[in-house]
């Protein structure tokens, strides 16, 4: 029994594709699925992603945490030219990674409502030096001496060229600053990048298919820590501006047309970005007294690996798997000034090599498997269910969830033989995750419990055969 007529069509069905909400930055998947259909073929699609993430304080007050992640939505395409029996050339387009989220409300992750918070209006303007914050922060002081650094730390920051100022003037000022109104005053992160892969594909016969090429990758972003969470680093603002590296893909299918078998691994190289970065913090007398402060960050998006299996079990069903691994324990950024301040805060909690703005404890994994089915000429539907490992049980306040279980359901209408949409949706059942600032990465002090959260995706693709 012949099955290879509804193996690519079902397959195609499924969306979104098998990230949308993954561990660590982690959203498209990356997938190479319109490389391996017949002739030629033109495919846009989009999906968009509807997330709640709450929860609550777990110190101070124990606040609860109204929804920090925002909804976001990205584009794909592909283009596939079959050149002959054995040579196809593609092009693949996709957002591979990201982040999108911001807090609100009064907790620790913001300055809103929050007497003695300093927000960005303040931070600027001040010029302080790090030693007396550091000594009013040790945890080995006891409140009697934490009250008396204070206030030095305090009239040292409000000298700016000015000569000493009283105990009174350094109130007011404090006062003025902590009520001024901010437009950053809100821990909020957005991170986006673009893939631009092109994959020559070579069949030396029927069975097997090699394929690779280059990646251009492209990735940007802004972030702003605020609350009282982040201590001495309520405040810090980081700005990556757009750069583009190289990088490549490569992998080997075999198949058997038939029944509508084919196993697939496909490669994905680590890619190397130097980013521009501009970053404002309090103004440390100690780095020069600078604001806005440029520098190079070195970031370096992880290399992945999936493998993707399809099979014909019946007359107009296959059943289908994924497996993606990807190298998130290797990933981390260090913005210049983020970094030479974390140097000097390190001893103090435990980190003598200082600590990093983002990374992860752990790689992640994911499978999705699922079975399709082509119900007539024009109708062919699937189901699917997905796991995700998530990259730790304590992840980054920038993005406070542990994997995720997920079900998904497909359906694709081909009004004529060249010509197809295809519909999709996935429910997601968030992990709990312990949320954590970049100073306790790798111990057990947190600053939020995130648990019982969701996400619904859906997409969209439309595509034609020629």
């Amino acid at each position: 029994m012949k099955h290879h007529a509804i193996g690519a069509a079902v397959v195609l069905a499924m969306l979104p594709a098998t990230g949308a909400f993954a561990a660590g930055l982690d959203r498209s998947g990356q997938p190479v699925a319109p490389i391996f259909q017949q002739g030629n073929l033109v495919e846009l699609g989009w999906t968009s992603l509807f997330p709640t993430v709450e929860g609550k304080e777990s110190i101070g007050a124990k606040r609860d945490i109204s929804n920090m992640a925002d909804k976001y939505s990205f584009p794909s395409a592909a283009v596939k030219y079959q050149a002959n029996d054995q040579w196809s050339f593609s092009f693949l387009y996709d957002h591979p990674f990201g982040a999108d989220a911001a807090y609100d409300g009064i907790n620790v992750f913001t300055n809103n409502g929050t007497p003695g918070a300093t927000t960005r209006a303040a931070m600027i303007p001040l010029g302080t030096t790090l030693t007396p914050i550091v000594q009013a922060l040790n945890p080995g002081f006891t409140p009697a001496q934490v009250q008396a650094a204070l206030p030095g730390a305090i009239q040292q920051a409000l000298t700016v060229g000015y000569g000493p100022v009283t105990s009174t003037q350094a109130q007011a000022a404090v006062a003025k600053y902590t009520t001024a109104a901010s437009d950053t005053n809100v821990t909020n992160v957005a991170v986006t990048t673009q893939s631009f892969s092109l994959v020559a594909g070579f069949q030396p016969n029927k069975n097997w298919h090699l394929y690779g090429g280059p990646v251009y990758q492209t990735i940007k972003g802004d972030v702003h820590l605020r609350g009282a969470a982040y201590s001495v680093f309520n405040g810090y603002d980081a700005n990556f501006s757009n750069s583009g590296a190289w990088g490549f893909l490569a992998g080997a299918a075999y198949q058997i047309p038939d029944i509508a078998f084919r196993a697939a691994l496909t490669y994905r190289s680590a890619i190397k970005h130097d980013v521009d970065t501009t970053e404002n913090f309090v103004n440390y007398q100690k780095y020069g007294g600078a604001v806005g402060t440029s520098s190079t960050t070195k970031i370096k998006t992880p290399q992945s690996v999936n493998f993707d299996l399809q099979s014909g079990v019946a007359p107009n069903t296959v059943a289908f798997a994924n497996l993606r691994w990807v190298d998130w324990s290797s990933f981390s950024i260090r913005p210049g000034q983020f970094g030479a301040i974390s140097n000097d805060l390190g001893p103090f909690v435990g980190k003598p090599n200082g600590f990093n703005l983002v990374e992860y404890g752990k790689d992640q994994y994911s499978a999705t498997v699922g079975v399709g089915r082509k119900f007539s000429d024009q109708w062919a539907g699937n189901m699917s269910v997905g796991w995700d490992s998530g990259t730790g049980e304590y992840v980054t306040t920038l993005g406070p969830t542990r994997g995720n279980w997920n079900l998904g359901i497909g359906a694709q209408y081909s009004p004529t033989k060249n010509f197809y949409i295809g519909l999709g949706a996935k429910y997601f059942w968030l992990g709990d995750a312990k949320a954590q600032v970049a100073s306790n990465v790798g111990t057990t002090t947190y600053q939020a419990d995130f648990k019982d959260n969701n996400a619904v995706a859906v997409g969209v693709k439309v595509g034609y055969r020629f």
